[in-house]
């Protein structure tokens, strides 16, 4: 029983790190979504900006175009 026990103890433990290391990803990631987000928007802030996406459904290209004037405050 005191086997079981510690079996369990360790899977459950792998488990936690494996959530870990998931959720540490994910922050990784965000945090590299959020800088390409802020550098793009510094940009449109400070000149004309065009962003052109294509759908990956209907293959129809939809153009957008910013323009700003001041910087973003933090």
């Amino acid at each position: 029983m005191v086997q079981e026990t510690e079996r369990e103890a360790k899977k459950e433990n792998l488990n936690l790190e494996q959530i870990k290391r998931r959720l540490d990803n994910l922050d990784q990631r965000l945090d590299n979504i959020d800088t390409m987000v802020t550098a793009l928007a510094e940009r449109a802030m400070k000149r004309p900006l065009s962003v052109t996406i294509t759908c990956p459904n209907c293959g129809q290209t939809v153009e957008i175009g910013m323009v700003g004037s001041e910087k973003m405050m933090k």
